[in-house]
């Protein structure tokens, strides 16, 4: 990234905006901060995206009330430029301020689809009302939630018990004639609950629609408002029971940035090495999933085994196979000694070779390629349009990774390749996880080489109060972003998390219309989804109301037989 092209940009904005631009400010070296006049919200938001090729990377609302008498929005864009190029990119954050006595926005949405859920949030979460949202339904509260009542204003009393009221109707769409197919609240597939409606005409999917966020656990509020700065990496890392790593690094790199804090070189490659071990061992579970549900359950199973390397890996440089628990605002807890340098370039010797082994059979088994090849594809310019994320984006040909396009923690020293594949199928998706994770493999045996000697950890220096602060980690299922505004006493006042599914699962209908029924679990499974496990679903017919209720084990039979 080149100071010109930081200038371009600004000078863009600055020519074409002047009267609506309130002040721009180079907070940080890659990240511009632009405040805006609130009516020009959405043609300046517009433009980013469109014409300066912007990435809309995470939206927050900031409850600023008690301090200025409003609400704070950031649009948050990662530019990605018109042509395709691995070196670092730029931020810029378009911030505007809505009256806190009238909390109403013009909504981007209908020019930024990849906005739609982050407004929906911001209205059920902080009563900031988005107008001419298109899809103006709940997001995260339940029908029955009184109105009124907002959890993440500062002003929320949580001694509060909701009464009961009658449930709002959700508004799911209705067609004539077509077979609705009722997935969930528990679905067959995951951890979390969540539910589908999937539109069938015969067997072939029309349309599909979803709702979650049954099991909103308030993390971002409990960091608020209970914990020091330094105590949330540890509530951080719970976020995600596969890759809590991510989050617990992407939030002390967006700290240690607002507070300044130069990183010792030898924690920054020490997050790297964890960083890769938890990518290895997500693919690998994935993989081994995506094997199970095509019904070949060989692969599964040496596909775990390899897994179970990595996790002893884990435990060695940590004590712990997962939720490491390292990571703290300046730098990380534990050390790598050399006796465990050495056990972990051994085990990453024997690892690779036998994934190689494995890899040549999975590779080679038809019937494993027929059920991924061809099935559930997104095509790049929808995949762009929604800014999906991780392997879903660069399985439909987008070049988005933000260890390259952002460098963090010791990336910028170690040499590694980007797959990149353009037919968005299932199988495109399979092939970018397999050959990251021996790119992880190299990263880590890169890393344990070249290991730095000097200090894990830098004191915290003096704390700016309500300075906005961005951390972005490439999670294995894509970009997890925090954005941190941080507080007085040592505690943050807004602390917004953003995962990779969040930006992935609008893409889900896309991938589905045009597919059988029986696709539906692997074209879901495809985005790596964070969210439940079922054990039944409800399979209903509108023309005769009849209901049919369907165990997992045939679902997963249909499956398998691809009917």
């Amino acid at each position: 990234m080149t100071e010109e092209r930081i200038s371009y940009y600004i000078k863009q904005l600055d020519s074409n905006f002047k009267s609506d631009i309130i002040s721009i400010e180079r907070t940080y070296p890659d990240k511009v901060f632009v405040g805006i006049r609130k009516d020009a919200l959405l043609k300046i938001c517009s433009y980013i995206f469109w014409e300066l090729g912007g990435f809309l990377s995470t939206m927050s609302v900031s409850d600023m009330r008690k301090i200025n008498g409003s609400f704070r929005l950031d649009y948050v864009f990662s530019i990605e430029e018109k042509e395709e190029s691995s070196s670092p990119k730029p931020w810029i954050i378009v911030y505007t301020m809505i009256p806190g006595n009238n909390p109403r926005f013009q909504s981007v949405t209908p020019e930024l689809p990849a906005a739609n859920w982050y407004e929906r949030e911001a209205k059920d979460l902080f009563g900031v009302i988005p107008e001419g949202h298109p899809d103006p339904r709940k997001l995260i509260l339940p029908d029955d939630w009184p109105d009124g009542i907002y959890p993440l204003r500062k002003d929320m009393d949580y001694t509060i018990r909701p009464g009961e009221v009658k449930p709002a109707e959700y508004k799911w769409p209705k067609e004539e004639g077509i077979t609705t197919y009722i997935a969930g609240p528990i679905h067959i597939m995951a951890d979390e609950p969540g539910q589908f409606r999937i539109y069938l005409d015969g067997e072939i999917v029309v349309d599909l629609d979803y709702r979650f966020s049954y099991a909103h656990r308030g993390v971002e509020k409990l960091g608020e408002a209970r914990l020091t700065y330094n105590q949330v990496p540890f509530l951080a890392e719970r976020i995600c029971g596969i890759c809590g790593f991510v989050h617990s690094t992407s939030y002390v790199q967006a700290i240690e940035e607002a507070m300044k804090i130069d990183v010792p070189e030898r924690a920054k490659y020490i997050r790297t090495i964890m960083l890769e071990i938890e990518r290895a061992t997500s693919h690998l579970l994935w993989l081994g999933l995506a094997s199970h549900l095509a019904a070949f359950d060989w692969g599964f199973m040496q596909l775990w085994k390899v897994r179970e390397r990595l996790m002893n890996l884990a435990e060695v440089l940590t004590g712990a196979r997962k939720t490491y628990g390292i990571n703290v605002v300046g730098g990380v807890r534990r050390d790598i000694i050399e006796e465990r340098r050495k056990k972990s370039l051994e085990i990453l010797k024997k690892t690779e070779v036998e994934l190689k082994d494995i890899g040549e059979t999975v590779l080679k088994t038809s019937t494993l390629l027929k059920r991924m090849e061809g099935i559930g594809v997104l095509p790049k310019d929808v995949a762009r349009t929604l800014n999906v994320v991780g392997p879903v984006a660069r399985g439909s040909g987008l070049y988005r990774d933000v260890r390259k396009d952002h460098p963090y923690a010791a990336y910028r020293e170690l040499s590694f390749k980007i797959p990149l594949y353009t037919e968005g199928d299932i199988l495109a998706r399979f092939l970018v996880r397999y050959e990251e994770t021996f790119e992880s493999l190299s990263i880590i045996e890169q890393a344990l080489d070249r290991l730095p000697n000097g200090p894990i950890f830098e004191e915290v220096k003096e704390v700016e109060a309500y300075r906005p602060a961005i951390g972005a980690v490439e999670a294995p299922r894509g970009e997890v972003v925090h954005f941190a505004i941080i507080g007085e006493d040592s505690k943050i006042y807004r602390w917004r998390v953003r995962a990779p599914t969040y930006s992935n699962w609008p893409s889900v209908p896309y991938m589905s219309r045009g597919y059988t029924l029986a696709d539906v679990p692997l074209i879901v499974a495809s985005i790596d989804p964070c969210y439940s496990c079922t054990e039944r679903v409800e399979v209903v017919d509108v023309r005769t109301k009849r209901v049919e209720v369907v165990e997992y084990e045939e679902i997963i039979k249909r499956s398998k037989k691809g009917v």
